[in-house]
């Protein structure tokens, strides 16, 4: 059935009447057609930026929510697919927390396509584990913090502290869900270049679980 809010509400005046024969409330219960699918996909194909994770991360808890609100057997994981060249450390952890948040109630499917570098590798490692695909022709990159900066000396010194520190976060983080331990990613910091992985050595590593089918 099709309402207009004049209807449900009544108007006062012939303007307002006018207006609000514009505005409808539709029954979805009056739609025909096929049921819409019942969607759990979230995607991020772009840098990792504070407006593209503030969009991912509003998705995420939305579905985590639904699922919250669902019976048990209506329940259905979050696939996150993940291709990006990297970008912000400090969107990345702010997706990652969040993700850790949500598997506590919901399973997060992740699936990397094509490129899975720098903070991408560990939203995708990030999801729960046994769950994580990889497409077999992704390239996986991993290399230390990348930082840049101006000003005082005494500045740049606070910015080399913080820069190492936030890297220290990252190599835990990475070592808290792969199979790479601290030593093997410090490893990889010491070659002072980007380290690239097969979709394969991605799985060896503990990065992702299986190549995607």
């Amino acid at each position: 059935m099709i309402k207009t809010i004049k209807d449900l509400i009544g108007s006062n005046t012939p303007a307002q009447a006018e207006d609000t024969k514009k505005i409808v409330l539709i029954d979805p219960a009056d739609l025909q057609g096929p049921p819409e699918p019942d969607m759990r996909i979230v995607g991020l194909f772009s840098d990792v930026h504070e407006e593209k994770v503030a969009e991912v991360i509003h998705a995420m808890l939305y579905l985590d929510e639904t699922n919250k609100l669902s019976k048990p057997e209506k329940q259905m994981p979050i696939k996150f697919y993940v291709s990006t060249y990297g970008g912000s450390a400090d969107d990345m952890f702010a997706l990652y927390d969040i993700m850790r948040q949500i598997k506590e109630t919901s399973e997060i499917h992740t699936i990397g396509l094509g490129k899975v570098m720098s903070a991408g590798v560990l939203l995708l490692a990030s999801g729960t584990k046994g769950k994580r695909q990889i497409g077999k022709n992704c390239r996986v990159m991993i290399h230390s913090v990348i930082a840049g900066n101006a000003g005082s000396l005494h500045n740049l010194e606070n910015e080399l502290a913080e820069v190492k520190k936030m890297q220290e976060v990252y190599l835990d983080s990475l070592e808290k869900v792969t199979n790479l331990t601290k030593k093997q990613l410090k490893s990889f910091m010491r070659r002072k270049t980007n380290v690239y992985l097969t979709a394969e050595e991605a799985i060896k590593h503990g990065i992702a679980d299986k190549i995607l089918e």
